[in-house]
């Protein structure tokens, strides 16, 4: 299934240590949610400059959108837990963090980079696998991150049937949000002719 193992395990390895730098650097700060929401505000910028801005061609838009509505259902999603009290953040004056919206944005972002960079280290590329291959990564690996921070008091679950502290329910969600964002991306692509080795 997989060309070069080598190759894809150091993706892999690449993007669990940005997801432990992240957690921890969350973590640390928590306290200050204005100062994590400016700095990964603006590691948005440096992405939609370094993939949409600087390319004379082959401007991905598609980044810019993809970002925008998981931003958008990520918030709408973490309102709705919080004013239900599924959970909590701790140690900020207001129920959510300024950077709430960002960090989805991010993940977005982080996942289909990695997406891109493993679909062509794939023998068959099929749309299948394609969808085989963003479940997994969807499953496993923002939970991976919630770990860390919940391990460093960002916040808590109170859903039950937790794994590390992440409820059963939050694996569904993160795969939910993903593949959601996932399907109207492929959409238009299909309607656009967007080629995109991710969502075509």
């Amino acid at each position: 299934m997989i060309i070069n193992k080598n190759l894809f395990i150091k993706e892999i390895l690449k993007s669990l240590a940005k997801l432990i730098i992240a957690g921890v650097f969350i973590g640390l700060l928590k306290k200050y949610d204005a100062v994590i929401a400016i700095i990964l505000l603006l590691k948005i910028f440096h992405n939609i400059y370094t993939e949409i801005i600087k390319p004379k061609t082959n401007k991905n838009w598609l980044l810019l959108v993809g970002m925008l509505l998981t931003g958008f259902g990520g918030i709408v999603g973490e309102t709705w837990g919080v004013a239900n009290g599924y959970w909590q953040y701790h140690e900020v004056t207001r129920e959510l963090p300024l950077w709430l919206p960002f960090a989805w944005m991010l993940a977005f972002h982080y996942l289909y980079k990695l997406e891109r960079n493993l679909i062509p280290l794939l023998i068959n590329q099929s749309q299948k696998n394609k969808i085989i291959l963003a479940i997994l990564l969807a499953l496993i690996l923002p939970a991976f991150g919630e770990v860390i921070t919940i391990y460093l008091g960002v916040w808590t679950y109170y859903w039950p049937y937790q794994i590390l502290g992440v409820p059963l329910y939050a694996f569904i969600c993160l795969v939910f949000v993903h593949m959601l964002v996932y399907s109207i991306l492929h959409a238009i692509c299909k309607k656009y002719k967007i080629n995109d080795v991710v969502f075509n």
